[in-house]
């Protein structure tokens, strides 16, 4: 990364240096949103850090989420003590944590205000004392922590900073940039620590969003910009423009999509600074010579990066969407909210889940679910959101099927934040979800419960059949960009150009020639004709077992299967 220190005047440096002796809460506010706007900017380089090639790329969405939340909280506080300060970003971080990466950012935040507890300015000790708090509060928050993710970069942070008070630094700048000095060493040593992130060819994507946070603090000091992005470009397979919906902003009205193929005099960083002027939700994405370019721009503006576009090379393709209409239409056809739910008396148990897909939550409200949280890759839902979603329950007695691994973090946040008697079943896939449910029993004791459905849950082979982003080689299975991929109960297990030898492929490995049921749930991109003709593959390989077909209509995912 860039070296910041030595880009700035030596003299102004020792001048910064002599005004940070400490910090208050109005400078903490200014740094909070600086990482924030810095992180937003380069969401797009953090979403792209996916271990597999899958086109669910999110860590950089929820750690901007989690941080926007911290920052809504405190963003219009007149408070100077930054004890208080501190303590408004981690009741932000804590409700709007999203995913793992944002669960853990929430817990760093936690642990840095506990450690601030009644201090109106904080000094460089304080500063290493709370960084460190921050490290072990966000290790206690996870089961089995792993080394090699952001757990790793907030422990090396936390380690170089209590070095460095240790050793006579006097200044929260000089802290400052020893805390990203130390962040960056980290993450490019995370592929060391786990190896599935070097076989995959990246560094931890949560790890380096933290960076981003400090290395924003860093630069707003230094006043240098942070709205100019690491101009990065993804593979054109990886560039989901739906991930940019959620982040459509006031006066953005129309979505623009452009294919082109560049000149030879073509400057990636100039043309991503023009588009800076005209947008939002700036993505790019390049392919066999090919680049598209996704941009949010206002009314009256929908022709101007067209225009722009022109001169950088030969358009082969533009698509022009209303983003209101697209928002309206998602809302219609989303309609969680007209599913009829089960309904609980106040001495039953009430369960709560989460779904990717319309089919998928119509499955799921049909075995009895009380609640429905519109979720799953892309889309993690918050702390709040999912407290949300029990706490105006008739019953006391709750169980949550988070049906994700990105989200069982969250759940467990909400689960403890409530005086209800709460309890998560960790499912990690919808296959794994419904079997919970199948062993609801609505007047049973919540304990034994929360057992039995656990139970089930070790029953299950699940598998999830997609589009691969990028060129990879993973535990010995090799695919190719645009190659259909299997991955099952979570590891990548096959790879092809066709979809159906791909579906056939993944299923022999759970060997359901032993089983009784394969269930097949199609996405949204698939239709149903094709879907039923995948099925019907299904049934003369294994005429014996029954075959399910169920239109889940989740994104991303043509196909999720289970075989149990």
């Amino acid at each position: 990364m860039l070296d910041l220190k030595t880009s700035i005047d030596p003299i102004m440096r020792e001048r910064m240096i002599s005004r940070y002796s400490t910090v208050d809460g109005r400078a903490l506010r200014l740094l909070t949103e600086a990482g924030l706007n810095w992180l937003r900017t380069n969401q797009e380089i953090v979403n792209a850090l996916n271990v597999f090639p899958v086109p669910d790329g999110d860590t950089g969405i929820n750690m901007v989420l989690t941080m926007q939340a911290a920052w809504d909280e405190i963003a219009t506080q007149g408070e100077s003590s930054i004890s208080k300060v501190a303590q408004g970003i981690a009741h932000g971080a804590l409700m709007g944590a999203r995913g793992n990466s944002g669960v853990i950012l929430s817990q760093l935040w936690r642990g840095f205000a506990r450690a601030l507890d009644e201090i109106d300015v904080m000094d460089v000790q304080q500063f290493a004392q709370a960084l460190q708090e921050a490290r072990d509060t966000a290790y206690r928050g996870v089961v089995r922590p792993v080394e090699g993710t952001i757990l790793t970069v907030s422990s090396d942070v936390a380690k170089a900073a209590g070095e460095a008070s240790q050793n006579g630094v006097s200044s929260i700048l000089e802290m400052l940039e020893i805390v990203v000095e130390a962040a960056d060493e980290s993450v490019q040593r995370t592929p060391e620590l786990l190896p599935v992130l070097k076989e995959a060819g990246v560094v931890d994507s949560g790890g380096i969003g933290l960076y981003f946070i400090f290395d924003g603090m860093l630069r707003s000091v230094y006043r240098m910009p942070i709205d100019q992005a690491l101009a990065s470009v993804q593979p054109l397979s990886a560039l989901s423009l739906d991930n940019a919906m959620e982040s459509v902003e006031p006066g953005q009205d129309w979505e623009v999509v452009i294919d082109f193929r560049p000149q030879d005099s073509f400057d990636l960083q100039t043309y991503f600074r023009q588009l800076e002027t005209m947008g939002t939700s700036i993505q790019l994405g390049e392919g066999d010579g090919m680049y598209r370019m996704h941009i949010h721009v206002p009314d009256q503006a929908e022709y101007e990066p067209i225009d722009f576009t022109k001169k950088q090379g030969t358009i082969t393709n533009i698509a022009i969407e209303n983003l209101m209409v697209m928002m309206e239409d998602q809302s219609k056809e989303q309609g969680f909210q007209h599913l009829k739910l089960a309904s609980v008396d106040p001495n039953q148990i009430a369960v709560v889940t989460v779904a990717p897909g319309m089919g998928i939550a119509r499955a799921f409200a049909s075995l009895g679910a009380a609640a429905l949280i519109e979720g799953g890759q892309t889309m993690n839902p918050s702390t709040q959101e999912i407290l949300n979603a029990f706490e105006n329950l008739p019953t006391d007695k709750v169980i949550i099927l988070p049906n994700n691994k990105n989200i069982v973090l969250a759940a467990n946040q909400a689960a403890e934040l409530t005086v209800k008697k709460v309890a998560v079943v960790p499912s990690v896939s919808i296959p794994q979800g419904v079997a919970a449910m199948l062993a609801l029993n609505p007047d049973g004791d919540h304990a034994e419960m929360v057992r039995a459905m656990s139970d089930t849950l070790a029953d299950i082979q699940s598998a999830e059949l997609t589009v691969a982003t990028r060129s990879v080689e993973i535990e010995g299975v090799n695919c190719s960009e645009g190659q259909v991929i299997g991955l099952l109960n979570g590891k990548l297990a096959a790879s092809g150009d066709d979809l159906g030898d791909c579906l056939i492929k993944t299923l022999e490995m759970c060997h359901p020639e032993n089983e009784e049921l394969i269930t097949l749930y199609y996405g949204a991109d698939l239709s149903s004709n094709n879907a039923n003709q995948l099925a019907d593959r299904v049934r003369e390989r294994w005429p014996n077992q029954e075959i399910e077909l169920v239109d889940g209509g989740q994104p991303h995912y043509q196909i999720i299967l289970s075989v149990e």
